[in-house]
């Protein structure tokens, strides 16, 4: 199996945020990729705009340290780098003040007819200012595209907000609104299996799945984000973005059309449909925690923060329910923590047990058939069923993982990073992995009832061990139901 390239029409990407990590990481060496792979046409440019004081050679030298740092060694042709390089500019350009927008809007003078996009890899504060100054210095085109990431806003107020504040500059299809979640193989995948195929479709409902899982498992603790995060917590960060846009391709009716409104809108009415959580059963439907240490291993939440004391959550699971004719009755388990055992992110179908078993006394103990999408570490797609056990001596049954693994199925093809696919995809004016502004409000109308209630509880959020499940509250939550987590590994 061969992936297929599609090139691209020449444009310049302006990336605000230059020198910052999500450039470095994810960004740059994702565009080298795509370069290399012989997308980016001759004409196309990326520019870097930051504050700092820099002239274009010296972001180059920048630019070559984040590649060896983050791109495969084997992926490093000097070649491809010399020519990723050379499309490089840099110009100083103040977010908050007027310095650098007349030298930017001159370097993108004459290329108005081309595609214009501006990466906002910056703070959130920043992205309705830029948006302004944009539009203000007429550097907004009929092609013109800006790129956000998340978090978009705190809340339902402030969401709407920016999105007011986005849209006074740019139309609401020039916005993309981007969660890398939804640029990796196997969320993609996850369409492909359902509305390509005959097999599953007419299975997807609550009359033959008992309930979804949807975990979202990290071993890491703060990483140097304590200030952002602790303001955010789990339920910000995790659950009002990636999470939920998990849930919301998992559930969603199939579209007339495969476009971008034709996806957003079915994953719209799944947010709707969302049974409200509040102060009334926020106990019973939710759980949270905090990541507690070991003494002279690992240090606890608090100590990676430098407080005493602090409310935020680091481990969130919900139970939430679909109120409408495919999901009534089939819940959706949702979890997300820091300093858990593995990494391992997947979304898990679980089947109902058959309506009349004839080997009852040989399915003692087996699970219910299961469909696990995995997104990370390693993408790829289980379905676990059940069999006889080969040999002689009668019949016995056991459980068997039908497994593709995408690094092991495609046979050596390489595996995109969900930034490559997604700024291309930007390029393109492909919105479908994108995010709506009203998917953002309907997400955080549905959690911030459930923030509300938390601030009103006396109990703090439970410490949970380092490398563990997370608090015993949200194995109560599951268990409570008469079902279970499955294991996180990784």
């Amino acid at each position: 199996m061969s992936s297929v390239i599609i090139p691209v029409d020449p444009f310049d990407l302006v990336i605000f945020g230059a020198t910052g990590d999500l450039t470095r990481r994810k960004l740059l060496p994702g565009l080298y990729q795509r370069d290399r792979a012989g997308q980016l046409p001759p004409d196309a440019r990326v520019i870097g705009a930051a504050r700092t004081e820099m002239a274009s050679r010296a972001w180059r030298v920048e630019a070559e340290k984040a590649l060896q740092e983050f791109v495969p060694k084997e992926d490093l042709d000097p070649e491809a780098v010399k020519r990723f390089l050379g499309r490089l500019d840099y110009i100083r350009v103040d977010a908050a003040a007027e310095t650098g927008w007349s030298s930017l809007a001159r370097h993108l003078e004459g290329r108005e007819g081309l595609v214009r996009a501006f990466y906002l890899a910056v703070g959130p504060a920043f992205f309705g200012s830029i948006a302004e100054k944009l539009k203000a210095h007429g550097l907004v085109t009929e092609k013109a595209r800006l790129i956000v990431e998340k978090p978009l806003g705190h809340d339902l107020a402030s969401a709407h907000a920016l999105n007011d504040q986005l849209r006074a500059a740019f139309p609401e299809s020039g916005i993309y609104r981007i969660d890398h979640y939804l640029g990796k193989e196997t969320v993609q995948n996850l369409m492909a299996l359902r509305f390509a195929n005959a097999l599953f479709e007419p299975l997807w409902n609550a009359q033959y799945v008992d309930h979804v899982q949807i975990t979202v498992a990290e071993t890491v603790g703060l990483e140097g984000r304590g200030g952002y995060y602790d303001q955010s917590g789990a339920m910000r960060d995790m659950v009002q973005n990636h999470l939920l846009q998990l849930l919301c391709l998992t559930a969603m009716e199939p579209p007339a059309v495969f476009d971008a409104d034709g996806v957003r809108d079915e994953k719209l009415k799944v947010l709707r449909s969302l049974a409200p959580i509040t102060a009334g059963n926020a106990h019973e439907v939710t759980a949270r925690g905090q990541y507690g240490g070991r003494r002279g291993e690992k240090k606890s939440y608090l100590e990676d923060l430098g407080l005493q004391a602090s409310n935020t959550e680091t481990f969130v699971a919900i139970k939430a329910e679909i109120r409408n004719w495919r999901w009534s009755g089939t819940p959706f388990y949702l979890r997300t923590g820091k300093r858990l055992r593995a990494r391992s992110s997947e979304i898990a179908v679980i089947f109902r047990h058959p309506p009349h078993m004839i080997f009852p006394h040989l399915a003692q103990g087996l699970r219910r058939n299961a469909l696990v999408m995995r997104l990370q570490p390693d993408e790829g797609v289980t379905l676990r069923v059940t069999v006889k056990e080969p040999g002689p001596g009668g019949m016995r049954l056991r459980e068997a993982a039908l497994d593709m693994t995408f690094a092991d199925a495609l046979n050596g093809v390489r595996m995109p990073d969900a930034y490559e696919r997604l700024v291309l995809d930007v390029i393109r004016g492909d919105q479908t992995l994108f995010m709506r502004g009203d998917e953002v409000e309907a997400a955080w109308a549905w959690i911030d009832p459930i923030l509300a209630a938390w601030s009103g509880w006396t109990e703090p959020p439970a410490v949970y061990d380092p490398d563990g499940r997370g608090p015993e509250d949200a194995l109560r939550l599951i268990h409570q139901d008469g079902r279970r987590w499955r294991e996180i590994e990784p």
